[in-house]
């Protein structure tokens, strides 16, 4: 087969096992694991963990409209052992060793990257914390032993009863003794190193130390 030349097309070969294609709206495209990998030719490394995080991540039905993710973590595995050869492969490998199930965004990704970078002990992400009986809350991600919780707040949390339910929020996690440490865009910039530091000063409060 020719390959495609045209304004704003750049055409590739390559080797395609019969379940990498798929049709949407009757056009033959990749599947979402081979895009995956595909992505790594151009991507660095945190980039492609971010895009496999979503393909891992569990759905949430009444958002979602969907019970299952959109990979597992053995597909990704096997994208990777099909194509051992192909650009890119051991940057997919190093994001594949970094991807985690749990992460409802971008942002929040790039802040668990970043605090493990820098030290910090790994945290549980999105996992149901019971602060007392019959107060659930779900962090974006939580230090369990040390009772510090992390949340990446978007452009959503400015809404007005958003703001309320914040509020409701941090004072759940304050009456069950927990430190909840809230994240913005802001502090992401120059490497996320605010975001950081403003963990790494809760944590230490409740007496963690680097070993």
């Amino acid at each position: 087969m020719a390959i495609p030349r045209r304004r704003g097309v750049i055409g590739h070969r390559g080797q395609f096992f019969e379940d990498e294609i798929t049709t949407l709206d009757g056009m033959f495209i990749t599947s979402r694991a081979r895009t995956w990998l595909d992505c790594s030719r151009k991507m660095d490394i945190d980039e492609i963990t971010v895009v496999a995080d979503h393909l891992l991540r569990i759905p949430r039905p009444e958002f979602d409209g969907r019970q299952a993710p959109y990979c597992t973590m053995d597909d990704l595995e096997e994208m990777l052992d099909r194509h051992w050869g192909t650009p890119g492969i051991r940057k997919a490998r190093l994001a594949l060793e970094q991807a985690c199930v749990g992460a409802d965004s971008a942002p929040e990704t790039r802040l668990r990257l970043a605090l493990s970078r820098a030290g910090l002990p790994t945290a549980e992400v999105n996992v149901p914390t019971e602060l007392r009986p019959g107060v659930v809350r779900q962090p974006d991600l939580a230090y369990r032993e040390w009772r510090v919780a992390v949340e990446y707040e978007g452009s959503g949390h400015s809404d007005a009863e958003q703001i309320v339910r914040d509020i409701a929020r941090e004072e759940d996690f304050s009456r069950a003794g927990w430190i909840l440490v809230r994240i913005s865009k802001r502090h992401m910039s120059t490497g996320a190193t605010t975001a950081v530091a403003k963990v790494r000063r809760a944590l230490e409060q409740r007496g963690w130390s680097p070993k």
